[in-house]
């Protein structure tokens, strides 16, 4: 009679467990992604002898120069470039602006915003724009550079991947702050 009572009483706290046990519901986790960490950049001098303009440039990039001063910096372990293009001013400055321009705000579409900040350098002659573009875009940071007169400087990040913010931002914030080295050391030849 105990054992019979026993796994009645069993039964019904087994019963009563499950009931009121799961009250919320079951969500699945979202997707992770993987944390990116990147070493403290080291920069060296880089030149051509071909081209009118020197800059510092991450150790870990390789550049290729193309024949006209246009340039890729690779950053392999990123999966990712950075494209310098090279145009000589021609009395057509205010063409060249427009295009650098119309080429950053191609991407708000995609874009969730597009931060300006102006760069000026009276020392080096070295004038210009950097563009901080949040979210899904093809290019996360843009920038370009002038002395107004002689020469004209555009570049544009790239990773050779589908745009995914949150997944290449540690790549993104590491070459934005490439840019931004870049331009402050970027110093027209003579």
């Amino acid at each position: 009679m105990f054992l019979k009572q026993f796994r009645t009483y069993f039964f019904i706290a087994f019963c009563c467990g499950i009931l009121f046990s799961c009250k919320e519901e079951v969500l699945p986790k979202p997707d992770g992604f993987l944390a990116l960490d990147y070493d403290k950049p080291d920069y060296t001098a880089y030149t051509s002898t071909d081209c009118p303009y020197e800059f510092m440039k991450n150790t870990k990039a390789v550049v290729r120069y193309k024949s006209d001063c246009s340039a890729v910096l690779e950053y392999p372990e990123m999966n990712g470039a950075l494209y310098l293009t090279y145009r000589p001013v021609n009395n057509n400055i205010k063409e060249l602006l427009v295009d650098a321009q119309k080429l950053t705000y191609e991407h708000v579409v995609k874009a969730d915003n597009i931060a300006e900040e102006k760069y000026v350098n009276d020392y080096h002659g070295v004038y210009g724009m950097f563009y901080d573009v949040a979210g899904n875009a093809a290019s996360q940071s843009q920038f370009y550079v002038t002395d107004s007169t002689s020469h004209f400087i555009t570049g544009s990040i790239y990773f050779n991947v589908t745009p995914n913010y949150d997944s290449i931002l540690p790549a993104a914030a590491y070459l934005k702050n490439d840019i931004r080295h870049l331009m402050e050391s970027l110093k027209w030849k003579k």
